[in-house]
């Protein structure tokens, strides 16, 4: 047991210096890449959105999207039903300016039969895009870029061994909650896995560019198909095909909503058994990771709280602490600087957000431990009113649908 202890320590301290390095690394690639002039590639470009139900901030997002500083683009908003609320809300926004109008589109899709809703839509919506287009880009409804966000993304893919460009989300809560706070900081430790690894990125689907004649190229409509997580499908498609996915932090959204903790397990449930599925080494890495840390910082915290280990004393258990906890905090403010640097107008919310960061960090390994177990004896998730029952990174199956 005392072996293991000293193990398992070891490792957690090297991976936490390892993180708090990336970390340094984030930062740095942050300040490069917003220290570059603007990219001179702005072809004319398809906006996919695909919608369903009403959720917080919905019209200040389609806004958002709708309203871009781009030279020429148009926007698909895709349903699977008429009747969805989230319809009106985006009629409201063409309805509102006239210029937007011309270049919006809503269409319906079918109800999924044997993929995810969403991507039944984004199969068909790019059946949608204009002749002229050439650059597909696809966003989440609950996305709020900056003005310049789609300018940023499409502009690495002049470079042609690029095949996708991508952002990332950052949760931010109008109404700051526990449940809110923690699903932010789960969050934040995977959008701090982008960088300036090529090859080692992966791509988002709720901020993220493809040139259409690599889409077409690729077959990705095609790939789509049985699938329930777009940019996973999308990320295997680069990575087969030898194509790089590069990560523009310019394109990074805030992600702006509330929820409750029971709202906020059920997300991160949902992402890691969607990573179970099309990553298992990814879901295993996450399940040893977040039991090494578990295991030491619990451990560690009872020998400094209630008595030495037989070979273990409080100075060194403390040591250990100190340390995961000097390098967690470490990260914790570098990303958060990172993030700041592009989402400036969201400082007032993300100064809030501080204390939460550089504390609760301590909490989500074991959030991500609940979620591993979880992942590790089911595949069934509810997204967006459909049950669904994963049985493969390309076979899924709807159990049930709410078609209101």
């Amino acid at each position: 047991m005392i072996v293991a202890y000293y193990i398992l320590s070891f490792l957690l301290v090297f991976m936490s210096y390892r993180s708090f390095r990336g970390g340094l690394n984030y930062l740095g690639y942050f300040k490069g890449e917003l220290s570059k002039p603007p990219g001179s590639y702005l072809p004319f470009a398809t906006v996919i959105a695909p919608l369903r139900g009403v959720e917080d901030g919905l019209l200040e997002n389609l806004k958002a999207i709708a309203g871009q500083d781009y030279p020429a683009f148009e926007v698909i908003f895709v349903t699977d039903s008429r009747e969805d609320g989230a319809v009106k809300v985006a009629e409201k926004v063409s309805c509102e300016d006239a210029e937007i109008a011309k270049g919006v589109k809503i269409i319906v899709a079918r109800h999924a039969r044997a993929s995810s809703q969403k991507v039944e839509n984004l199969q068909e919506a790019v059946l949608h895009a204009a002749d002229e287009s050439r650059v597909f880009v696809f966003v989440d409804s609950d996305a709020r870029p900056s003005r310049d966000w789609l300018r940023h993304l499409v502009a690495p893919l002049g470079d042609e061994t690029v095949g996708a460009a991508t952002g990332y989300r950052w949760f931010i809560s109008e109404r700051p909650s526990f449940g809110s706070e923690m699903r932010s900081v789960w969050n934040a430790s995977i959008a701090s896995a982008l960088g300036p690894n090529l090859k080692s990125n992966f791509c988002w689907g709720g901020s993220m560019a493809i040139r259409r004649d690599t889409f077409e190229r690729i077959e990705m409509r095609d790939k789509w198909t049985g699938t329930l997580s777009d940019d996973f499908a999308v990320t295997r498609a680069m990575k087969a095909s030898g194509l790089a996915i590069c990560f523009v932090p310019q394109a990074l959204t805030a992600s702006v909503g509330n929820c409750s903790m029971l709202e906020a397990i059920e997300f991160t449930n949902r992402q890691m058994k969607i990573t179970r599925v099309n990553a298992q080494d990814l879901w295993l890495l996450s399940f040893f990771g977040s039991f090494v840390f578990n295991a030491v910082m619990i451990a560690s915290l009872s020998i400094m709280i209630f008595s030495s280990w037989s070979g273990v004393n409080r100075p060194i258990a403390a040591v250990v602490f100190f340390l995961v906890s000097f390098f967690s905090v470490g990260k914790s403010c570098l990303r958060l600087h990172a993030v700041k640097l592009v989402l400036a107008d969201r400082w007032p919310q993300l100064r809030k957000q501080w204390l939460a960061q550089n504390t609760l960090w301590i909490l989500t390994p074991g959030l991500f431990f609940v979620n591993c177990v979880t992942a590790a004896f089911s595949r069934q998730m509810t997204w967006r009113g459909i049950r669904y029952e994963l049985k493969s990174p390309t076979e899924t199956v709807i159990i049930s649908a709410d078609r209101q």
